[in-house]
């Protein structure tokens, strides 16, 4: 299309967009609830067409925007979290920061250029745009721009930008652009920030962070060739054909603060049914022919992780949840979570006992209640997010597919959630804590250790102190108080205490705010005779001869936790002694007629945070079974990954 032809386009776009709207008629609801959800500060109404082929967008964006915030507002910032994709932007900088073997391809630029910038009473104030670097000051950073308007929007009044925009996908980078005939459409409209405890919060896009924004309505329509299968947030109003080979294929969202779309003429779709305690939620998933045979595991998972839910921690309000299923080679646009629809990711070869394509479809899905209706600051508290999210994983992965088994349970070998989650943060538990704003981790190993692992391994932790049960009411009592705000970490922090009736920072200043690392051991065990000083002792009977018995306990690392020591004797009896924690260490002392036959800190296995179980445990004599069985294991594994590695070259 030439310039002119494309200039028409976008005139009549936006005629034919103000028509539409002054006729438009009330949009069906796409939530359970008969009443809005949440505050609706925005109402988004989008008019998109899609050039298939040169990966473009073409928009008109009409967004009203209402005052809430109690005072008069005349500067507003805007997010165009496309134009992270070049090479001078913060995103770029920082990814090749972390990873020094990252090169930029040119088929990775990306861009959202904002052709006009009107305001309804106020004229056109394109020439007013400036662009902002509120994080790092980086000049080249295109990411976050601001306007200031003539006169300011009254404290409880209302401003209408209308937005004409357009668009070049990257191919697929950070969950976003195309692969071959498949386009993600994800962050890809100028976006307003989120006014946030009395200011503006509207950070730059950086690579270790996700979004933050605004509750409200969302009316798009998107015009794109006849033979692409559509899905996106909300729901589904209308499809209209076009002689010119394309149609227009019109959504509805509320109470959502964010939209994302895909196409693809290849996808299969596979609808389903699960009826929550809010009413009926439609399943539609799209699937990539050659991935047909992990459709049933998504639908497991999805269904189950949906039940889980809603009987746990609070119902799912939205009428319809879509799953995404990316093709091969677009790897980077699996696993991301926006409104109601969620990008999944599998291979065509997985394994059952490898729970992988589960896996992300719970954690996914998890995000629609911490990230989707939670929605908290995940530039500034990602593990609010993420880290919840990946406790409620473990809770629920292990609830669908067995503690030991939910991870993988393949050929002799598994491995569960929670082992998972702390392996992961291990290697770089002293590197951060919890409460770091996303973008300032030491690096990207850090934030996903944290981040993820951490979280998760503090919250079951967390069990032990308060009880599991209390633990899942705080977070069902969190999730319906807080649903739909914003709610800061000392929010969630206060909470727990609440609902568990205890004083818990001596661990949240230890856990979420600082970077103690949990390490205790049995230092030394000794069992000897009572009558040792003897030089001519009588020979040894058991259940006769007195020994004088010691356990030494040291707390190797600076986290404080109180925690058991189990001890057991040759003559059957058990010793459990309660220990703060607190010194340095402590020694038990026991004279009797038997001897110690083992030693173990935790015997319940419920200080997840302990960063090495090897030394947590003594026994008077060696068990060679474990080493037998990890050989075997070790074994298997390496022939599978031999013969794998055989097939693919």
């Amino acid at each position: 299309m030439d310039r002119a032809r494309r200039w028409w386009f976008l005139i009549i776009s936006v005629l034919a967009g103000a028509t539409a709207m002054c006729a438009a008629q009330p949009m069906p609801s796409a939530t359970l609830s008969d009443k809005p959800l949440s505050q609706r500060w925005l109402d988004y109404n989008i008019d998109a067409r899609v050039d298939a082929q040169k990966h473009t967008v073409d928009a008109t964006e009409v967004l009203t925007w209402h005052n809430f915030t109690g005072k008069p507002q005349d500067t507003f910032p805007f997010h165009l979290y496309l134009n992270a994709f070049q090479p001078k932007s913060t995103f770029i900088r920082e990814t090749h920061l972390y990873d020094l073997e990252f090169e930029w391809k040119q088929k990775n630029y990306g861009a959202d250029e904002v052709k006009s910038f009107e305001v309804v009473g106020m004229g056109d104030l394109t020439s007013q745009m400036r662009f902002i670097s509120p994080d790092d000051g980086n000049p080249d950073d295109r990411t976050v721009f601001q306007v200031k308007l003539p006169k300011p929007v009254p404290a409880g009044g209302q401003v209408q930008f209308k937005i004409v925009f357009h668009d070049q996908l990257p191919e697929v980078l950070a969950r976003t652009g195309y692969k071959r005939d498949f386009i993600m459409g994800a962050q890809w409209f100028p976006k307003v920030g989120v006014w946030w405890q009395g200011a503006w919060n509207c950070h730059q896009f950086h690579r270790t962070t996700e979004f933050f924004a605004e509750f409200g309505t969302f009316q798009v329509k998107l015009t794109l060739p006849q033979n692409e299968v559509v899905g996106a947030s909300g729901v589904e109003v209308s499809s209209v054909n076009h002689p010119d080979e394309t149609k227009t294929v019109s959504f509805y969202g509320e109470d959502i603060h964010d939209f994302a779309w895909t196409a693809e003429p290849e996808y299969r779709v596979i609808t389903d049914t699960f009826q929550g305690s809010m009413g009926a939620v439609k399943v539609r998933m799209l699937v990539q022919p050659g991935h047909m045979s992990s459709a049933p595991r998504y639908l497991h998972a999805l269904k189950g992780t949906l039940d889980r839910f809603d009987k746990w921690y609070g119902p799912y309000p939205y009428k319809q949840i879509t799953l995404v299923d990316p093709p091969h080679g677009a790897l980077q646009a699996g696993g991301m979570e926006y409104p109601t629809l969620f990008t999944a990711d599998t291979t065509w070869w997985a394994p059952k006992g490898l729970l992988f394509p589960e896996l992300v479809t719970e954690h996914e899905f998890g995000h629609q209640y911490w990230y989707g209706m939670v929605a908290t600051n995940e530039f500034e508290n990602a593990w609010m997010d993420e880290g919840i999210n990946s406790y409620t994983e473990v809770k629920i992965m292990d609830s669908l597919y067995g503690k030991d088994t939910s991870i993988l349970n393949l050929l002799g070998t598994h491995m569960g959630e929670s082992d998972y989650q702390r392996l992961s943060y291990d290697s770089v538990a002293e590197d951060d804590p919890m409460s770091r704003f996303a973008w300032q981790y030491m690096n990207g190993n850090s934030y996903g250790g944290i981040t993820y692992g951490k979280t998760a391994t503090v919250l079951l932790t967390l069990e032990k102190v308060i009880g599991e049960q209390t633990l899942q009411r705080a977070l069902q009592t969190y999730f319906m108080r807080y649903r739909f705000t914003h709610p800061t970490q000392e929010d969630f922090l206060k909470t727990v205490e609440e609902v568990s009736g205890k004083d818990l920072r001596w661990y949240y200043d230890q856990a979420v705010y600082g970077t103690q690392v949990m390490d205790y051991e049995i230092l030394g065990v000794r069992s000897e005779r009572s009558d040792w000083y003897k030089e001519y002792p009588s020979k040894a009977k058991k259940g006769e001869t007195v020994y004088h018995n010691t356990v030494l306990v040291h707390r190797k690392g600076d986290f404080i936790f109180p925690l058991d020591v189990q001890i057991k004797f040759d003559n059957g009896e058990t010793t459990t002694e309660h220990w703060d924690g607190r010194d340095r260490w402590v020694r038990y002392q026991y004279d009797k007629k038997a001897r110690i036959v083992s030693a173990e800190l935790d015997p319940e296995h419920q200080g997840w945070l302990d960063k090495n179980s090897f030394n947590n445990s003594y026994t008077r004599q060696s068990n060679q079974a474990p080493h037998h069985k990890l050989a075997a294991y070790w074994t298997v594994i390496s022939q599978y990954c031999a013969q794998l590695l055989a097939w693919l070259v």
